[in-house]
């Protein structure tokens, strides 16, 4: 039940920790900076779909012999339509673009930023969810320490996040505390989506390969439509890069080492 807590509710703090940089910085995230934490947070999100989640998809179905890549390749497919279609159908606005995305709506530039985000976290939300699964339903391939590896790798992540959402908020005109209510706020997919999702694991326990290598999917769609462009936007720099390969490593390490 510990584990069940700590991984439910960590990545939601490193929102939270995040968006009170609101508090602390007096201007608006200079563009270097953003290039840092996004790439940060894309390296972070590449290495957890592999190592928490497709690997462990791959071992659960090694009674299928050379088909074992089967249900990780299915999931992982699934999971990439699954967030083209919310991409498509959420409304939604990404920093440094004036053009919003998803269906027709008529709502404030703030609520779409916010909304973007929340497309984010609802992929890592399933991911811990998923691997949280695993642990309560007896996988032999997810341990306690992988768990709480992939939840504070998540929370890592979500810190720089957290302040990429708050800081243009709050010079959009915001209070400091409203920009990091909202900042919060958007980080409260993640915890919703992790427990929707060890409950339909519940349901479904044979399909646990599956929905592990659905949140690796929903994972990557969102490195690829939205973290990258975000890391390289404006003048070439090769900042972004650095910065991805620094959170590919360390959560590589959390895992391998704590897994």
């Amino acid at each position: 039940m510990r584990e069940m807590i700590c991984g439910l509710s960590v990545p939601f703090f490193g929102t939270m920790l995040g968006s009170a940089c609101v508090f602390f910085m007096t201007k608006e995230m200079n563009m270097t900076l953003q290039r840092i934490l996004t790439g940060f947070a894309a390296g972070v999100m590449v290495a957890a779909s592999i190592w928490s989640l497709l690997i462990p998809a791959i071992e659960q179905s090694e009674h299928m012999g050379r088909l074992s890549f089967l249900p990780a390749a299915v999931g992982f497919i699934v999971g990439i339509f699954f967030l083209l279609l919310l991409d498509n159908f959420i409304p939604h606005l990404h920093m440094h673009s004036d053009k919003a995305e998803g269906i027709a709506a008529k709502l404030p530039k703030n609520t779409m930023m916010i909304l973007a985000v929340t497309l984010h976290n609802i992929p890592e939300g399933m991911a811990v969810g998923a691997v949280l699964a695993g642990l309560l339903y007896g996988s032999s391939n997810i341990t306690a320490a992988g768990a709480i590896a992939l939840s504070l790798g998540i929370a890592i992540q979500n810190f720089p996040e957290g302040a990429i959402i708050s800081m243009p908020l709050r010079s959009e005109g915001l209070t400091r505390r409203k920009a990091f209510y909202l900042g919060t706020l958007s980080g409260a997919a993640e915890p919703l989506g992790a427990a929707l999702t060890i409950a339909a694991a519940g349901l479904v326990v044979p399909l646990m390969p599956g929905l592990l290598s659905f949140a690796a999917g929903a994972m990557i769609y969102v490195v690829v439509e939205e973290l990258i462009p975000e890391m390289s936007a404006g003048e070439h720099s090769n900042i972004g890069t650095i910065s991805f390969a620094g959170g590919f490593v360390l959560m590589m390490i959390l895992d391998v080492a704590l897994g």
